[in-house]
């Protein structure tokens, strides 16, 4: 039986003859109707759906990056209410993968999206991200971070980590062969500040923005946050690059 044409290739088939489409009229000016295609062939994977991940699902769900590859084993929680975009008090205790599915879907249910509810170890990403162009790193422990960055070598693809910790925060791109985590995570301890310091709702928002602006400039030219980390720290307006050898 035939299949009909998705709404995905109907949006791309039109940007392809100079028509665009409206929700995506506010993005053209920046990167163009080109980069708006290649965002729209695009597949991206988020690793964590939390503080971070949360807004950067909303963030790609609203630029229009065509397949989505979200995963996270994890449910949400009362104490994710004040920070975790996805999170509603009528989503507690529910799977964080279904939640983004269904605000994808509200966002922009053109997009190709795939779930994973579980908790990734370095066995399971070349299989589960297998197609991506690149993922974006939302996870909260040193331990998966570096899984994620070890199966995304593998891969052959580039990673956008970002982190978060009280009013500051930190976003890097690392492509296969770059300095990666160990040179900033060299202590070893699974969980750092974070867990003192807490996570106010504007920090992951910034970082998460950055990150997807990471994922942007790889897919449509520009320069990436690569051989080093952007430092963040919203409280005093700092923004340092501290380059990694």
């Amino acid at each position: 039986m035939a299949r009909g044409i998705s709404p995905l290739d109907v949006e791309a088939a039109a940007l392809e003859c100079g028509v665009i489409p409206t929700r995506y009229a506010r993005n053209i000016g920046t990167i163009g109707i080109e980069g708006q295609l290649r965002l729209l062939r695009s597949c991206i994977g988020v690793c964590g759906l939390g503080g971070l991940g949360g807004f950067i699902v909303a963030s790609l769900a609203r630029f229009g990056f065509g397949r989505l590859i979200l995963v996270d084993g994890d449910t949400f929680a009362e104490d994710n209410l004040n920070r975790q975009d996805l999170c509603f008090e009528s989503d507690l205790g529910r799977p964080k993968v279904r939640v983004a599915e269904e605000r994808v879907a509200a966002m922009n249910s053109a997009l190709d999206v795939r779930t994973c509810h579980l908790f990734v170890d370095a066995d399971d990403i070349p299989e589960i991200f297998s197609g991506a162009d690149v993922v974006i790193d939302a996870l909260d422990t040193v331990s998966s971070r570096l899984a994620l960055e070890e199966g995304c070598a593998r891969l052959g693809i580039p990673m956008v980590h970002g982190a978060i910790a009280g009013d500051s925060g930190q976003v890097m791109t690392i492509f296969p062969g770059d300095p990666g985590l160990r040179a900033i995570y060299a202590s070893g301890e699974d969980k750092g500040v974070e867990t003192i310091l807490g996570n106010p709702p504007t920090t992951p928002a910034l970082i998460a923005s950055l990150q997807v602006m990471e994922a942007v400039k790889i897919l449509c030219g520009g320069e990436p946050l690569r051989h080093g980390f952007l430092l963040v720290d919203t409280s005093t307006n700092l923004y340092q690059f501290i380059p990694l050898k």
